[in-house]
């Protein structure tokens, strides 16, 4: 592996993992008030956009790390969804 792909799987491995925290938080205290749905939709257009481009160019470190961002931006989204309406019974 070349030294600028071990960057690049780095920053992939940071940008995910910046997620776990909120996606953990919101698990945990069943609410997600506070969460954008608008941002994480807006969001995750983009991180779709990021795999066709890390597929089309053959760069797995985009390719992989998306993948795991866009599996937790929509398990945001799923939670979001759920404890919204949880919360307004």
């Amino acid at each position: 592996m070349f030294p600028i792909e071990i960057v690049g799987f780095t920053a992939g491995a940071f940008a995910t993992i910046a997620f776990v925290p909120q996606v953990y938080k919101t698990w945990k205290t069943k609410s997600a008030k506070d969460v954008s749905i608008h941002m994480f939709l807006l969001f995750i257009t983009g991180v779709i956009l990021w795999i066709v481009y890390g597929a089309v160019k053959g760069v797995p470190a985009v390719l992989v790390s998306n993948i795991i961002i866009f599996i937790l931006a929509a398990l945001q989204i799923f939670l979001k969804i759920k404890y919204d309406k949880k919360n307004k019974k």
